[in-house]
């Protein structure tokens, strides 16, 4: 991410508007004896990078958060499918202790579940655990028996922004979300997992981001 390097007249708008906020684009022309047309690409670029709010029929506002909003535009531009990483998934019938394995041999946070190829169900680490100190034998009992069932799952898609799969891991409280492709098979919705994205995911966004 470059830098906005503002010219000379765009840094004089910045102080005009913030000592006149709200201003109309008009008074701004007036103040710097230009047309309104001169100051149209100013006032664009001002705007786009987050330094001035501009509220119709009201004027401009100053918000000085260029880098803020300029970060949001950047994650907003990307994919889930330009970050999501490989899921681990299994059977609805392999057994709890086996999954646990699993969990432990590819480093993950969580387990999704499939049957038939579409997905039904997602184990995670609290699931496991609660699961492995109370009394069911784990090596008899499959995942299915204590999974989280479809519906009860957030998922994303490849071409949602990352934006908003970033805003369900958070409000929904969970480590990562399956990335799912919606297929119809013999007239009914199907949900193939094809990645996953997590906060290990956004978090390394954030940081590459923030460096540039």
């Amino acid at each position: 991410m470059i830098p906005i390097e503002f010219t000379s007249r765009q840094r004089k708008i910045i102080e005009i508007v913030q000592q006149n906020e709200p201003i109309t684009s008009q008074e701004i022309a007036a103040l710097l004896k230009v047309t309104r047309a001169t100051l149209r690409p100013d006032l664009a670029i001002l705007t786009m990078s987050g330094t001035l709010d501009a509220r119709p029929k009201v004027g401009y506002f100053y918000s000085g958060k260029p880098d803020i909003n300029l970060i949001s535009q950047e994650v907003r531009g990307m994919k889930v499918k330009d970050m999501m990483s490989i899921p681990v998934v299994v059977t609805e019938d392999m057994s709890v202790y086996n999954a646990i394995v699993t969990m432990f041999l590819e480093d993950t946070s969580a387990i999704y579940v499939v049957s038939g190829g579409s997905l039904v169900g997602v184990i995670s680490r609290k699931d496991f655990l609660k699961n492995a100190i109370g009394t069911i034998d784990i090596n008899k009992v499959p995942v299915a028996m204590i999974m989280t069932r479809m519906p009860n799952i957030a998922t994303t898609s490849p071409e949602e922004d990352v934006l908003t799969a970033a805003s369900k891991i958070v409000e929904h409280e969970v480590d990562s979300l399956p990335v799912v492709e919606k297929t119809i098979v013999d007239g009914k919705q199907k949900l193939k997992v094809v990645g996953k994205i997590s906060k290990s995911n956004i978090t390394k966004l954030f940081v590459e981001l923030c460096k540039e």
